[in-house]
């Protein structure tokens, strides 16, 4: 997206490692719960000290790119409401601490905020794999966990009550909009084949399984269907295996690296898919475009929480607010998440009228929030209602494309242009 360029200039660090594999998984929530000690006591709404908000962040380690994003977003949020009188008239604090992307550390991070520095409200980190443990800990606690970036189907299987996902949809959900643009095709135009290779990845397997099987039940033929392992370097002979079937459609369950490895290769052996949707990779802005070459991400589909020409409630100055104190950069998606997640606790703190924990949970549950993300709302586990907006290349920059009520542009490339 447009919206998204990254200031690290590294473009081999894996930019989404969103979800934790199911190895580990309840291990890491016994010791979050385990470690968890009594919450902390309220201060009167009527105190005049400031509202502290803990926050542990990957701010080192493999996801220190999101986690540095999400940490730009929480402080533009910061500085904004406290030039606004603050939250229930009291100046915010936020008490940031570096996880390094490690899951004890976060259940370390989240507990000393807890019972030790007794904070009076919380904000998730960054991917399922720090906020599975750290959400553990918070519901331990009784505490409300709003997280900007943490999608996996597992984390609302556990009967929470005090988690909300701060974005649009889960993992499974991301194919939903895509395949939707698919159906309101005309015939003639939709894709008859498809190919589905894809990272052995806990957020990109979801989205990409879930489209297979919604377009096979559309009637588009898989032609192939395979699981390359994460530190994949080489895609030559999927590559080949792809041009040989000459699928119309290649959706990617794509990382960063992987993405551009299969363009790279797909565009040295003269094949070039008439429809190509990937994960994640076309978002990471410059590097993607410089990775494949500006001209080759014309018509590329993927998926997006956020848009920074979007008319939402707050963006415009979330947009002028991130470029103020950011050297005029543009602000990246998971900035724009945390911002929309610190803009759900803030709605729901003024609503109650309180930092009181039950009310602040019970009335997530019962409404709904206007963010720079748009409405968000939520189920009973903490899983969001809503679907992610479908995103293409055009031009050189991002438009939204559907939702149509939300798109930026009314038109979309298809077919995709061939390789240049």
């Amino acid at each position: 997206m447009s919206a998204r360029p990254f200031p690290d200039p590294d473009p081999t660090r894996s930019r989404r490692r969103r979800l934790l594999a199911a190895v580990g998984l309840p291990m890491v929530a016994a010791l979050a719960l385990s470690a968890c000690g009594s919450r902390p006591s309220e201060q009167a709404a009527t105190s005049t000290e400031p509202i502290t908000i803990g926050i542990s962040l990957p701010l080192t380690g493999d996801f220190s790119q999101p986690g540095g994003e999400a940490r730009r977003g929480y402080e533009v949020w910061q500085k904004q409401i406290n030039a606004k009188g603050g939250l229930l008239g009291r100046q915010v604090q936020l008490k940031i601490v570096d996880d390094a992307s490690s899951q004890d550390t976060v259940v370390s991070d989240y507990t000393k905020l807890i019972t030790q520095d007794k904070v009076d409200l919380l904000l998730g980190t960054f991917s399922s794999l720090l906020n599975y443990p750290a959400s553990a800990v918070a519901e331990k606690n009784q505490m409300v966990f709003v997280e900007p970036a943490g999608g996996a189907p597992k984390m609302f299987t556990r009967g929470f009550k005090y988690l909300f996902f701060a974005q649009q949809a889960t993992a499974p959900h991301q194919a939903d909009v895509f395949v939707n643009y698919i159906k309101s095709l005309p015939a003639d135009q939709r894709p008859k084949t498809a190919a589905y290779p894809t990272q052995d990845d806990p957020f990109a397997a979801p989205v990409i399984e879930s489209m297979q099987q919604q377009l096979s039940a559309l009637g588009v033929k898989t032609v192939y269907s395979g699981t390359y392992p994460a530190d994949a370097t080489n895609f030559q002979s999927i590559a080949s295996q792809l041009a040989a079937k000459k699928p119309d459609l290649v959706a990617q369950g794509a990382v960063f690296e992987d993405g551009v490895g299969l363009v790279r290769s797909l565009k040295q052996l003269g094949y070039s898919p008439k429809m190509l949707f990937q994960t994640s990779a076309p978002s990471n802005a410059g590097q993607y475009s410089s990775g494949i070459g500006a001209a080759n991400t014309e018509g590329v589909f993927y998926t997006v929480s956020w848009h920074q020409d979007a008319k939402t409630p707050q963006n415009a100055d979330f947009v002028s607010g991130y470029k103020a104190a950011y050297k005029n950069a543009d602000p990246a998606e998971d900035a724009a998440d945390a911002f929309a997640t610190a803009q759900v606790l803030q709605t729901a703190v003024t609503a109650v009228g309180s930092i009181d924990q039950a009310k602040i949970r019970d009335w997530l549950h019962a409404n709904e929030v206007q963010t720079i993300l748009g409405p968000l709302s939520w189920t009973a586990s903490g899983e969001p209602r809503g679907q992610f907006l479908l995103a293409q290349w055009q031009s050189e920059k991002v438009q939204v494309v559907a939702p149509p009520e939300v798109a930026t542009t009314e038109t979309i490339v298809n077919p995709k242009p061939g390789w240049k």
